[in-house]
């Protein structure tokens, strides 16, 4: 991720769920506020309800993936959560990759 870095910390999370805009597709949910950087911060949910670790790791590389690929067409300047749902286990990757996008064009963060 060249324009990013991870968000790690939980009350970063918190204030992004609390006070951030949201948009939901039934693979995800996207998570976004700005921040006061000039580089977008990322952080990628999946909860343990999804099934194991290696089904929760798969989905949370995929992911990570689809931001990865389309990070240069994101504005800079944003904290954002994607948050998996249960049809992401088994969707095809552009299906993510489209959910994604649409998400961002609904909150406004392509550039």
């Amino acid at each position: 991720m060249k324009f990013s870095v991870s968000l790690k910390n939980n009350h970063d999370f918190r204030r992004l769920y609390a006070k951030g805009k949201s948009a939901a597709s039934p693979c995800m949910v996207l998570y976004c506020r700005p921040n006061r950087l000039k580089m977008n911060r990322v952080g990628i949910t999946v909860s343990a309800k999804l099934g194991k670790a290696v089904v929760r790791n798969r989905l949370r590389r995929r992911l990570r993936e689809v931001y990865r690929l389309n990070e240069d067409k994101l504005s800079p300047g944003y904290d954002i959560v994607i948050v998996a749902r249960g049809r992401g286990k088994t969707a095809q990757f552009r299906n993510l990759e489209t959910d994604f996008l649409s998400l961002c064009l609904k909150l406004g963060l392509v550039k």
